[in-house]
């Protein structure tokens, strides 16, 4: 196991920096100037520059995520058109980690993550077939992560009050759209070559990836509510942000993967899973 080390990020400059300008022009189109960050308390700065900062490591996140299952859809042979589309899901990433990152730094400079390297993507069970490894990662990072993620960043978005918090999530949400939809567009490709036994994998990874989920729910929900001010240059308030996210989960993730035949856990309308018949 690596040494922890510290989330920081630097651009290269010069001639791949304005190739990156020029084939992501919006990051520089953003308001940038319309922050004003002395008008804000400290506290309030604070839970902004946390708030982005936590954003920023989670797009990175997701970003190295989607490179590892780009990587495996190639292995298993995955569609032409499909792995086509999915090439630009990192690059969409990175642009939303340079946004969030920017965002922090205007507001007064990022605050510290520290993580373990070699831990940011989720990991497959080796040992399945290239297909069902390439169908785990898939289910986990777009049918639960990023079909969650849209409704709940569009829900941001509308709640936004400052015109750069707005801007920049107006273009994360239009860009995580296709993501979104992707996850289930590989199953319905994938499923007829998937026995039982995969699709019950499908599940289990599912049902992990929807506890975790739901565990930093439960951690949002203990934290002190902060001065609404924070929530200009933030986030939805915590029960709007539960509320919609529980009814998400339920239509966007838990309904097309039984639909679809992947089997989860017994839930109650909260997604917490419910005793099994022989635990009881």
């Amino acid at each position: 196991m690596a040494d922890p080390v510290r989330f920081e990020l630097e651009l290269l400059g010069d001639s791949h920096l304005r190739r990156y300008r020029r084939m992501r022009p919006e990051v520089e189109a953003m308001p940038w100037d319309t922050l004003r960050p002395e008008l804000y308390p400290p506290d309030v700065l604070l839970a902004a520059r946390k708030a982005w900062t936590t954003a920023a490591f989670q797009e990175y996140r997701t970003g190295t995520a989607c490179t590892e299952a780009l990587h495996l859809l190639l292995e298993a042979r995955a569609p032409l058109d499909l792995i086509a589309l999915a090439t630009r899901f990192p690059l969409d990433e990175m642009v939303h980690v340079e946004l969030c990152a920017r965002m922090a730094m205007a507001l007064g400079g990022a605050t510290e993550i520290i993580y373990e390297p070699g831990t940011l993507a989720p990991r497959p069970d080796p040992e399945q077939p290239l297909l069902v490894q390439a169908a785990e990662l898939v289910t986990v990072l777009f049918c639960v992560g990023e079909a969650l993620s849209i409704p709940l960043l569009r829900g941001t978005w509308h709640a936004a009050r400052h015109p750069l918090a707005k801007a920049i999530l107006g273009r994360i949400v239009q860009d995580e759209a296709a993501h979104g939809t992707f996850g289930f567009a590989f199953l319905d490709w994938a499923l007829d070559a998937l026995d039982d036994d995969a699709r019950a994998h499908l599940g289990q990874a599912a049902d992990r990836a929807i506890d975790s989920v739901r565990v930093n729910w439960h951690d949002l929900q203990r934290r002190p509510p902060s001065d609404s001010d924070a929530h200009a240059l933030a986030w939805m308030q915590t029960d709007a942000y539960l509320a919609l996210a529980t009814r998400s989960l339920r239509r966007l993730v838990m309904a097309p993967l039984a639909a679809r035949g992947i089997p989860l856990a017994p839930r109650d309308p909260f997604g917490a899973r419910l005793p099994s018949a022989t635990s009881a």
